[in-house]
């Protein structure tokens, strides 16, 4: 296949911050994801909750198989649009490597527990991960991915040159014009159509698996969804093609149909915005004027309302809320915990926040939590808090 004018090249890559021979057998942005799938994050990933707490259940998304479905349709949205695959599948890869336990409970009890002390957002805790926190390497600290890779991870959402002022963003201050880093990553500018891919992949993936895990939990029922945009047309038609069809093949049919209806109404919104835009170049990419790679304005609506269900009827359901409730005690326990003795943390995290500053050990112990499994953070909350004396602490 021919790639399109304003696809990245993996040939033409702006190269790693600190110098490799390419590999003999693979491309740039190949090498890069192959980096991210033996990373120690990436397989962490498996017992991290998307919605439900990894342990509820053996059939729901966790934070593995959400990327692994981001990834397969950023990279078939990519290869539609004539891009680089490759690039497209390692940013939605890589784009969750530093989400804390919990989902967005995690996120939560983190953001104000380091509220005094840098603050904590996971797309920067992502950047993180691959620029410094995996160690992998005896050359350098972080994985030395492509600067497109970096650039996809880091602004696969747009611009983000507007939050370098919010503390949570200071470590990415060094690597915009003239930073200490020595590698500019054009954060006031778009990244690339690639990346574009993998930011609204991930949008369709979790629209849709939520769905599908919320009926198969039982916090929704396919009667519930029969009146919402999208997904109760998408039933509908499945209904009037297999009136004998049982809940759970409607249920799997119907999401899949809307997967591929999203998809196609992206490749047409693209396609337009790329024609009306006159894009043609990776740099009229960076300078346009806004997202390239998009729904639809009727698409946006309808998602509106999809969300704000599922927001009201999954997302806040009590169920759900206990659990969040009891993820946000464990985290906020351990936190203070490790900030009173971070002794009790293993040496590679505990020997770092022994130290007076305590900005520095909040963000060791900030880490160190970031990095825990769902699975992993209730074992040593047990471990520790338990009045039971544990022999294996």
């Amino acid at each position: 296949m021919t790639l399109a004018p304003y696809a990245e090249r993996a040939d033409l890559t702006k190269g790693r911050r600190f110098f490799e021979p390419p590999s003999r057998t693979r491309t740039a942005f190949a090498r890069d994801r192959d980096r991210i799938i033996h990373a120690t994050a990436f397989r962490r990933l498996k017992e991290k909750t998307q919605v439900f707490v990894a342990h509820e259940g053996d059939h729901y998304r966790t934070r593995l198989t959400h990327s692994l479905e981001v990834a397969q349709i950023a990279r078939s949205l990519a290869h539609a649009l004539r891009l680089d695959d490759d690039l497209a599948e390692t940013i939605a890869l890589a784009h969750d490597l530093g989400h804390p336990p919990f989902a967005h409970a995690g996120e939560d009890e983190l953001v104000i527990q380091m509220a005094d002390y840098g603050g904590f957002d996971h797309n920067v805790q992502s950047f993180r991960v691959i620029t410094e926190l995996e160690t992998r390497y005896p050359q350098f600290d972080g994985l030395n991915l492509s600067w497109e890779t970096v650039e996809g991870v880091i602004k696969h959402n747009g611009p983000v040159s507007h939050r370098l002022d919010e503390a949570a963003w200071s470590v990415v201050r060094p690597y915009r014009a003239g930073g200490e880093a020595g590698w500019d990553l054009r954060l006031d500018s778009f990244a690339s159509l690639e990346a574009q891919c993998a930011a609204i992949a991930d949008d369709i993936a979790y629209n849709n698996h939520d769905v599908d895990d919320g009926v198969q939990a039982g916090l929704i029922t396919l009667q519930d969804l029969d009146q919402v945009p999208l997904i109760g047309p998408t039933l509908a038609e499945v209904r009037r093609d297999w009136p004998a069809i049982d809940d759970r093949m409607l249920r799997i049919e119907a999401v899949r149909r809307m997967i591929g209806v999203m998809v196609e109404d992206v490749l047409a919104e693209t396609a337009r915005r790329l024609e009306e835009d006159q894009i043609g170049s990776t740099e009229d990419v960076r300078h346009a004027s806004r997202t390239l790679v998009d729904f639809s304005r009727s698409m946006h609506a309808d998602l509106a309302i999809l969300r704000k269900f599922l927001f009201e009827r999954m997302y806040r359901h009590y169920r759900v809320n206990r659990t969040r409730s009891q993820a946000r005690r464990v985290l906020s326990q351990l936190f203070e915990l490790f900030m009173a003795e971070p002794e009790v943390m293993p040496p590679e995290w505990g020997v770092p926040a022994q130290t007076e500053d305590r900005t520095r050990r909040a963000r060791a112990v900030c880490d160190y939590i970031a990095g825990m499994t769902d699975r992993y953070a209730i074992e040593v909350h047990q471990k520790l808090f338990s009045l039971d004396l544990a022999l294996d602490l």
